[in-house]
């Protein structure tokens, strides 16, 4: 027997998505005030940012509330259907589609557009949770690892033929969920480890060797804490720090020799280590030294040969020394400013100079927690932060109660959607992340993008409405 589903949706998770409705359409219509809106009331909501949003937030809402009457067995029936439909639209808008600032991303309609990809993010979390609920899929298999991100990739891939890299990457956020679900944890750490290299090697692209000295040094010390003789170790540690000494000294021209001289007492210290039988963890940290070093260096070389555009919106994140303040850095700087100038409470709401003046590009969009920074100061960009850390808990916790693994997967997959706009989108107006391009969910301008994460949540309240059926 059936037991009885819960009677209403989760109030938590509701007053935060309305409160996030609420904080997005006030700073946006912040930002396009610049001094008074003198346009009637059809004007203002056909041709300003503001009024527009207000109409995205009624759609939102009233598609929020037809979640709530939909059966929802519906999502996981149809699950490969809204999944396929998605990516037909996402084919469609490469040859229909709109371009806008270099992406034909967007079909157009009179004043308003719509961006596939949005949609395409919640029709992925459908389509993996109905794929990883099955009884017979487990991720420590190859063909459910490679079906898996199957799903993920053939959305990325059409995404990046848009080109909308920003939007890409995000797909990746479901290896949160397949985490959840049991995909094998060292696979994360080799990725991680692999993403470190060439970062690495594009940070410390005009001096490689040292990145590649370091990362022999933390080999050979690894080596050196596998002796069960100490006297090996505490001298092979020596000779690690007298490297050091000379590879972090001023006279750069050294460091190739002392390179080779390390690389000798790396391999010594393994024969050593091999002769005590520990030949397993030796040969391990050998050949992770040996393609961590390949990595640096290669990435190094890879991005010497990357456009100057491409080489400045990196260099924006990892090397701002190197940008043009006036030029590549300009977003950046002013976002910084704008958030700095905030202080701890803020300059009041429209009373943003920088945010009133538009000195700061973008600030509808990518840059729109700089106006929250300047009008709200740190105690409202901290509320925000608290905001979106209580909506991502308070889903997780919804997750971990359901009884259907269908639920489960879908709520882990909306989990690291989430999580993954907000930290890049807050990190980037701060410099801490890379400026892809992508909104602050509910609170950037977008109606595909509010929409999109309206339906989501929506779907996911009227799951939970009934977590004790399977």
């Amino acid at each position: 027997m059936r037991e009885r589903p819960a009677k209403s949706a989760d109030v938590m998770t509701f007053s935060l998505y309305l409160c996030l409705l609420a904080i997005g359409w006030s700073m946006l219509f912040s930002v396009g005030y610049n001094g008074g809106y003198d346009a009637g009331i059809s004007d203002f909501l056909l041709k300003t940012q503001a009024g527009k949003q207000t109409i995205w937030v009624l759609i939102s809402l009233i598609v929020f509330f037809f979640t709530q009457i939909i059966d929802r067995k519906f999502w996981q029936t149809f699950a490969y259907p809204i999944y396929g439909f998605s990516m037909l639209l996402l084919l469609l808008v490469l040859i229909f589609g709109k371009e806008i600032k270099g992406a034909t991303s967007w079909f157009a309609f009179g004043g308003f557009s719509i961006q596939p990809s949005e949609f395409a993010k919640f029709a992925t979390c459908l389509a993996a949770a109905a794929y990883l609920s099955r009884i017979n899929v487990n991720l420590k298999y190859l063909n459910a690892q490679a079906i898996s991100f199957g799903l993920i990739l053939a959305p990325a891939a059409l995404i990046l033929l848009q080109p909308d890299a920003g939007s890409a990457l995000i797909f990746f956020s479901f290896l949160l969920l397949f985490f959840r679900e049991g995909f094998p944890a060292n696979f994360y750490i080799v990725g991680f480890s692999v993403a470190a290299c060439f970062i690495l090697g594009i940070m410390y692209e005009d001096v490689p060797l040292k990145v590649i000295w370091g990362i022999v040094s933390l080999a050979s010390l690894g080596i050196c804490l596998t002796f069960e003789n100490r006297i090996y170790g505490i001298g092979g540690f020596m000779i690690l720090l007298l490297g050091s000494w000379f590879a972090l000294g001023e006279e750069w021209v050294n460091l190739p020799y002392v390179l080779i001289v390390d690389a000798v007492i790396f391999v010594i210290l393994s024969f050593v280590a091999w002769r005590q039988g520990q030949g397993k963890t030796t040969s391990f940290i050998l050949i992770a030294g040996l393609v961590a070093s390949a990595l640096v260096y290669f990435s190094a070389v890879s991005f010497s040969f990357l456009a100057r555009h491409q080489k400045d919106r990196i260099n924006v994140w990892l090397n701002p020394e190197k940008c043009d303040p006036q030029g590549s850095l300009y977003n950046l700087i002013q976002s910084k400013s704008a958030i700095a100038s905030g202080g701890l409470e803020g300059q009041g709401f429209l009373s943003g100079n920088m945010t009133q003046l538009n000195f700061v590009p973008e600030q509808s969009t990518d840059f729109i927690f700089s106006a929250i920074g300047e009008e709200q100061g740190f105690i409202g960009s901290l509320s925000i932060i608290l905001f979106f850390l209580l909506l991502l808990w308070r889903i997780t916790v919804i997750a971990e109660r359901q009884r259907s693994a269908f639920v489960r997967c879908y709520a882990y997959g909306v989990v690291g959607i989430l999580f993954v706009h907000f930290i890049v989108n807050i990190g980037m107006t701060m410099g801490i992340m890379p400026v892809i391009g992508i909104p602050l969910p509910f609170i950037s301008k977008g109606g595909s993008s509010l929409l999109g994460f309206s339906l989501m949540i929506g779907v996911l309240l009227k799951m939970d409405r009934h977590r004790t059926e399977t």
